[in-house]
């Protein structure tokens, strides 16, 4: 009983973000008219976001509130903002809601994480049980985009109905705001005072002493860059040059994940450390080339190889990289740590590759259409630079013995 409370709350909390975020770009492109710059500082809220959630949960969440009830009001406020969304007619308007709601958003992705921690006697064991149903609700939110509602085909965008997804997300986000009251409740942990050092995980820049992981830590920033590009413009890619049901296809990504999820244990323990972050690196630039030279007719194979390589790109880097972090952290900071890398890439880094995807995507769009191809090479030569200098450098290949059954998997 107390599993599957967890799996509907997991199952929302991502349905809520796999039911926008994927054709934000489309929409805003084609409904908002907005530029490469707008749509880039549109995704870049995640980012700020995942600056500031560290401060809401440390400093505020944990000390003073139930996360159930600080993650109920937290989705009433998102369902609110969904619903602003929804009727924005112009990017002027659109951008502030967006960024409030991101801010927001990104502290309850670590309140569903505690609420769930706190009921589980072995979280190693169960939490991936219960995580799972997140990737499911952000796969349900694609194919029913695609397959059920067609919100994402090329008439409905013409004709406006892609800003159909923020009232279904309002919605969601409404259930699972008066269903988090419901959650076994989970009183705030008052184990001392709390700084902003330790919130922002600042303790653990020692670490960057130490030459090979000040070199995995400055690519782990660099390969963000070309991360953006696929949250930027993947979808709106999709759709210009006339794939069908472009945001259900993209779901692919997610159950490829959670497949290379559980071959990550045998290639890290295989070939090592070094070698596992080089093939994540390695699909981030295949995955790339695909997309610049694959089309939605007879060459759509690559593309669709391009959005399964998700799982390579995501879970061999971005999840191994997690657990190089925590090997070499020590017992005493590996919280700390994890929250350095975090800041680092979905903060700093994400922030940068918006920045960067923006301008690039401006850079080689002509009277309303873009080159593709140009824009896809960008990245994926950059993701090869990225490569070559982290084989040459990068010295430490020492096997790390951490679990990764309890890693939360990448959303997109």
């Amino acid at each position: 009983m107390l599993r599957t409370r967890l799996s509907i709350m997991m199952f929302l909390q991502f349905f809520i973000w796999g039911g926008w975020f994927v054709t934000l770009g489309t929409f805003l492109a084609r409904n908002l008219e907005a530029s490469g710059g707008q749509i880039g500082m549109a995704f870049s809220t995640q980012s700020w976001g995942a600056i500031i959630a560290p401060f809401i949960i440390g400093l505020i969440a944990d000390r003073y509130f139930n996360a159930e009830r600080i993650l109920g009001l937290l989705h009433l406020a998102g369902a609110g903002l969904m619903y602003a969304l929804y009727i924005s007619s112009d990017f002027a308007t659109f951008y502030p809601l967006v960024l409030v709601y991101m801010i927001l958003y990104m502290p309850t992705l670590a309140l569903v994480n505690s609420v769930s921690f706190r009921q589980m006697d072995d979280p190693s064991r169960e939490f991936a049980r219960i995580r799972v149903w997140g990737t499911i609700g952000w796969i349900v939110a694609g194919l029913a985009i695609s397959y059920i509602f067609a919100w994402d085909s090329s008439q409905a965008i013409a004709s406006g109905m892609l800003r159909n997804t923020f009232l279904m997300c309002a919605i969601a986000s409404l259930a699972l705001g008066v269903y988090s009251f419901s959650l076994p409740a989970t009183p705030p942990k008052a184990d001392g005072p709390v700084g902003v050092k330790e919130v922002l995980g600042l303790d653990a820049l020692r670490l960057l002493k130490d030459r090979n992981y000040a070199i995995f830590f400055i690519a782990s920033i660099l390969i963000c860059i070309p991360l953006a590009f696929y949250y930027q413009n993947a979808n709106p890619f999709l759709a210009e040059i006339g794939v069908a049901n472009p945001t259900g296809k993209m779901t692919l990504g997610q159950v490829s994940e959670v497949l290379f999820m559980l071959l990550l244990p045998v290639f890290i323990h295989r070939f090592g450390i070094k070698k596992t972050l080089l093939i994540g690196m390695l699909a981030w630039s295949l995955r790339y080339a695909l997309f610049a030279f694959g089309n939605a007719d007879d060459l759509v194979f690559m593309l669709i190889l391009g959005i399964a390589l998700h799982g390579i790109c995501y879970d061999f880097f971005f999840v191994t990289g997690q657990i190089y972090t925590d090997a070499r952290a020590g017992e005493k900071f590996k919280s700390a740590a994890q929250g350095m890398i975090t800041l680092a890439t979905y903060g700093v880094g994400m922030l940068i590759g918006f920045w960067v995807a923006g301008r690039i995507t401006d850079h080689f769009a002509v009277n309303g259409a873009h080159a593709w191809q140009g824009i896809w090479l960008f990245p994926a030569l950059f993701a090869l630079a990225v490569l070559v200098l982290f084989f040459l450098t990068f010295k430490d290949d020492k096997p790390a013995s951490v679990s990764v059954e309890s890693r939360e998997p990448e959303p997109l």
